[in-house]
């Protein structure tokens, strides 16, 4: 499983990747949280607005700070 978390680093962007993070070691994945900053990079998954958060290429939310419970239901499906 390959999570990254799209962000320029604003406070938001910080906050879901720590809640991120969180519900990762919650439901014991053992995969890293990659923070993508570069913008360059978040455009080719044609966001627009952030922080993102992508499971495997794919854009699972988008511009919301997520709680932890609700990412751990995005990771379980």
């Amino acid at each position: 499983m390959r999570i990254q978390v799209l962000g320029t680093g604003c406070a938001k962007c910080k906050q879901l990747t720590a809640n991120v993070e969180q519900a990762v070691r919650e439901l014991g994945i053992d995969t890293p949280v990659e923070k993508v900053e570069d913008v360059r990079e978040i455009m080719k998954f044609r966001v627009l607005s952030t922080p993102a958060l992508v499971v495997d290429g794919t854009v699972k939310s988008l511009g919301r700070v997520l709680a932890p419970d609700a990412i751990k239901e995005l990771l379980a499906v």
